[in-house]
């Protein structure tokens, strides 16, 4: 049943590069054009599962709507390169391929970086061991030079490190208020689900003066029942479990920028030391261990690229399945939306009975309370007197369409308050309740009446969430908070992220490379000055 077990997979849709959590898949969805043709007796546009679509009708791919058409206009390299034209899909291979290929220059650089400074390494061991005879000359010029430069790129490396730092804080904030609002969403609609299954089942033992529900009614409310318990339980067992996965993917996620900056950090610092201070192993060292950071980082920030590309892709096919929700797209497979048939059977039943309850607590006050019985009419006699009870307002008409009430009759949220004014005091006698006072209901019977209306009232009032649920305006409600709420930060921070990763990685990459180079230049330069005694460190 395709019930909202999906709301979690909202969250991981905009955390996309932090795993997806994939549920079973409905069928699509054909959706009815016209909402005068494809609405029932309730109004309710019907939304149905292609397994259940007549056999003329063909739902493909191609006919759905588009989303995010002209954002994800990017060239797909598994496609002979040419642009890809299929919207937002996670389920789509193509789709990670196209956005894959907008992080491609960071993956270059990386692979680059690791490849040429690799074979620069080892020329530079073999020169060393090939030519021990070295040249000393020194240029003021170049140490000069490359001492700014160093200094430079590591005040860069930090400030790239500060920027990191407070962007993956700030990320994680985000992502983890965005999961906290979904699952808020996914608990609430497991609450209400609960709710009405709880007012169904008190609906069975609600018995009005020896009146009682029909048994084929009680035999469709266990039914309707069973579906809504395991609808919920189902829903709460997702989101239990996958919210958890996600803040502990989140946790290590979180972690692991932390430890980069704070060794990137660490990395420019020391190095710099290093090389202001002549430490030529300690040198070596960190630019072997640099040199595998850098590499590790240039790959991290083309992720994170991805990932705020994909974040605003799916923002904006939020955005266009909110202003498009009656057409066939790639969010239909994973929309919490209730499965329309449960909706529709839920929805009627919740009339029914509502209805019934009504038409129970009426034939009471007709039939029983409202009339005068002579003292051996027991046990419909107990003593009634005084004003006749108004008849109680049922909302719904026979073919459970709505009703308006009509004049005298008294509303079912305020039914317990009128009813309470026509009870009456009692003493018993035989095991019956007799009146003493004036009035028409016994506290036993008044009792009973309430427990009918406040379940008739639980039953009514849950009718329109069952209806958004149905209709999936509780679903555009959730994307349209989340577009407007959640978006921006999650689009600004992971931005942010990848901003500090490339520009920390970079800094560092500088600075590796002038560590060699002041650390050569300091070198020379202190040789000239000991072997030619001149304090300027003139050339050789």
């Amino acid at each position: 049943m395709a019930f909202p077990a999906r709301l979690v997979r909202v969250a991981l849709l905009l955390l996309v590069a932090l795993s997806f959590c994939a549920g079973t898949h409905h069928g699509p969805r054909e959706f009815r054009k016209a909402l005068g043709s494809g609405s029932d007796k309730f109004g309710l546009v019907v939304r149905r599962s292609i397994a259940e679509a007549p056999a003329d009708i063909n739902v493909t791919t191609n006919s759905s709507f588009i989303l995010a058409e002209h954002r994800t206009f990017r060239k797909d390299p598994l496609n002979s390169f040419d642009r890809y034209t299929g919207g937002w899909n996670i389920s789509e291979v193509h789709y990670w391929a196209s956005v894959g290929y907008t992080a491609y220059p960071l993956f270059i650089v990386a692979l680059l970086w690791f490849v040429l400074f690799f074979l620069l390494m080892i020329g530079i061991t073999c020169y060393h061991c090939c030519c021990p005879h070295h040249s000393y000359s020194y240029s003021k010029v170049a140490y000069a030079l490359s001492l700014i430069l160093l200094i430079l790129f590591t005040c860069a490396a930090i400030a790239g490190s500060v920027v990191l730092y407070d962007g993956q804080g700030k990320f994680n904030s985000s992502t983890t208020t965005t999961l906290d609002f979904v699952v808020s969403q996914a608990n609430f609609t497991v609450e209400n689900l609960n709710n009405l299954s709880d007012s169904l089942s008190a609906a069975k033992k609600v018995d009005i003066g020896q009146f009682l529900l029909p048994p084929n009614t009680m035999g469709q409310i266990n039914e309707i029942q069973g579906k809504l318990n395991s609808s919920a339980t189902d829903l709460a067992t997702r989101t239990s479990d996958n919210s958890e996965k996600i803040r502990k993917l989140l946790n290590r996620v979180r972690i692991a920028l932390i430890v980069i900056s704070a060794v990137m950090l660490f990395l420019a610092f020391v190095g710099f030391l290093a090389s202001i201070f002549g430490l030529k192993f300690l040198v070596n060292i960190l630019v072997v261990f640099g040199w595998i950071m850098v590499t590790g980082t240039f790959i991290l920030c083309g992720v994170f690229l991805l990932l705020h590309n994909v974040v605003g892709d799916t923002c904006v096919s939020m955005d266009e399945w909110v202003a498009h929700p009656t057409e066939h797209t790639a969010l239909d497979d994973i929309i919490p939306c209730v499965d329309p048939t449960t909706a529709n059977e839920t929805l009627t039943r919740t009339r029914e009975v509502t209805s019934q309850l009504v038409n129970l607590v009426n034939q009471v006050i007709t039939n029983v309370s409202n009339r005068n019985f002579p003292a051996a009419a027991t046990p419909f006699y107990y003593n009634q007197s005084g004003p006749l009870i108004p008849l109680l307002c049922n909302p719904f008409m026979a073919d459970l369409s709505n009703r308006t009430c009509t004049r005298g009759e008294v509303m079912l949220d305020n039914a317990t308050q009128v009813f309470r004014s026509f009870e009456c005091q009692t003493r018993t006698v035989s095991g019956t309740e007799i009146c003493t006072t004036v009035g028409r209901l016994t506290p036993r019977i008044f009792g009973q009446m309430a427990a009918g209306v406040n379940v008739s009232l639980g039953l009514y009032q849950y009718g329109p969430f069952l209806v958004q649920l149905q209709d999936c305006t509780f679903v555009r409600d959730t994307f349209t908070n989340i577009s407007q709420n959640y978006c921006p930060g999650l689009e600004m921070h992971s931005k942010w992220v990848y901003i500090g990763l490339a520009l920390v990685s970079t800094a560092v990459m500088l600075s590796l490379i002038f560590w060699v180079i002041y650390a050569r230049e300091r070198r020379h330069r202190v040789y000239n000055k000991q072997h030619k005694h001149d304090p300027m460190g003139g050339n050789a």
